[in-house]
């Protein structure tokens, strides 16, 4: 019994748990996880009312947390507006997107890392070589001229659009009232004789 016990000792005793510890090498421990995660997420939740839990002092604050909750709203239904634009009148939606091809790149960049900043992305953009960026955008100016040229030529030209012949085709209709030797027909008339 004295070695069973030396054993036991050595596996449970002082407080400490071998089996245990060598296992959470592999394994997290799920309890503790648990309790670490309980813990984390009462931090955040404390954090977060303690940013609420100040009064704001006057018009200027509501007015300034307004604005601070327009911009995704915004974008969304600016979106959507395009998109319902491009469906109602293409020819409109197609002229702005042409003018939009005209925005030079450094521009876009630009805008780009404004919106990825408000919307918590943290990267840098490279700097790019502007000059070369406008040449590109005055070479393509000729492009957007025709495109604009032909869309005007759309919108303003006669529009023909073609009939649909909707005579009867004699031979579908004779066939469609021609009787048919339908055994279940035939059995139905002779029941309701």
């Amino acid at each position: 019994m004295g070695m069973i016990g030396n054993v036991f000792g050595f596996l449970f005793g002082n407080g400490r748990n071998v089996i245990t510890e060598t296992a959470e090498v592999f394994r997290v421990n799920a309890e503790r996880a648990d309790q670490r995660a309980t813990t984390l997420q009462a931090g955040a939740l404390g954090q977060l009312a303690a940013e609420f839990a100040q009064p704001q002092i006057g018009w200027y604050d509501r007015f300034i947390n307004g604005l601070n909750r327009l911009p995704r709203p915004m974008m969304a239904l600016g979106t959507l507006g395009l998109i319902g634009s491009a469906m109602v009148n293409p020819v409109w939606f197609a002229e702005r997107m042409v003018g939009i091809a005209l925005v030079p790149e450094p521009l876009w960049w630009l805008m780009g890392a404004i919106v990825s900043f408000y919307f918590g992305a943290r990267y840098q953009t490279q700097g790019q070589q502007f000059q070369a960026s406008i040449a590109d955008t005055l070479a393509r100016v000729p492009q957007v001229q025709a495109d604009l040229a032909g869309l005007a030529a759309l919108q303003d030209g006669p529009v023909t659009p073609q009939v649909a012949d909707a005579a009867p085709d004699a031979q579908a209709t004779a066939q469609a009232i021609m009787p048919t030797d339908n055994p279940a027909l035939v059995a139905w008339r002779a029941q309701a004789a």
